[in-house]
């Protein structure tokens, strides 16, 4: 198991059956790039950890709020698992000082670098789930409890501004059968400061662009530049 660091006790997310699944959850890839040989990165248990909790995220907006509508759902959910909260979440929990970064990525401010911290929570997440033997249960629990620590003034007042969820609101109102699609690439960078340019597109027409330190940052800023170019041209 993890040893307490600093003083704090270990969060019940990060107690793990099997050690090396929680390792790699919190190894990143700079990490690996300077000591070979330590095993796999966290990316696809990031993956698995961003499935997860759009889902458990989703379902308890559901079952919690009966009166609410989809747009608003839709709205909160994206509240709770965006980068900012998710990274509030990885400090509630202690990941600041438990993260495997590298060097360099230390010394750019890795430990308190939101894109990192959002990453790694995700990373933990997934791995929980898979350490828990797939039983989402228990994990069910752990996430309400972190979700029912967000102020819900705080919510309401991020899921009012959401783009993406602004962007996809106006083409469903517009009759439009297609949601937003978003294809994002790296340009560049470094391990630990990557640089992504998203493309947001509808119905196969091009709406706008961004570019961002994660995909979910670019698609956000590519999403806030369609919304830009439709109130400029008076559509919105």
């Amino acid at each position: 198991m993890i040893k307490e660091v600093q003083g704090k006790t270990v969060h019940k997310l990060l107690k793990f059956n099997d050690d090396k699944l929680l390792r790699q959850a919190l190894t990143h890839r700079s990490y690996l790039n300077e000591n070979p040989g330590e095993g796999q990165d966290n990316e696809r248990l990031e993956f698995l950890g961003d499935a997860i909790l759009n889902f458990v995220s989703g379902e308890y907006l559901y079952r919690i709020h009966p009166e609410m509508d989809e747009d608003e759902m839709t709205r909160r959910r994206a509240a709770l698992v965006d980068e900012k909260q998710l990274a509030r979440f990885a400090m509630e929990v202690g990941l600041d000082l438990r993260m495997r970064l590298g060097r360099g990525a230390i010394l750019d401010g890795g430990y308190q670098n939101p894109n990192l911290l959002s990453s790694t929570f995700e990373a933990v997440v997934g791995a929980y789930y898979l350490d828990s033997h797939r039983n989402i249960e228990v994990l069910r629990r752990l996430l309400e409890e972190l979700f029912e620590s967000v102020p819900r003034e705080v919510m309401t007042v991020r899921s009012n501004v959401d783009s993406k969820n602004q962007l996809q609101e106006f083409v469903q109102a517009r009759g439009s059968l297609f949601l937003p699609k978003y294809v994002t690439k790296q340009l560049g960078g470094t391990d630990h400061a990557p640089e992504f340019l998203a493309k947001v597109y509808v119905d196969g027409k091009f709406y706008g662009e961004g570019k961002g330190g994660s995909k979910k940052s670019a698609e956000k800023r590519a999403a806030e530049n369609a919304l830009a170019k439709l109130r400029k041209s008076g559509l919105m």
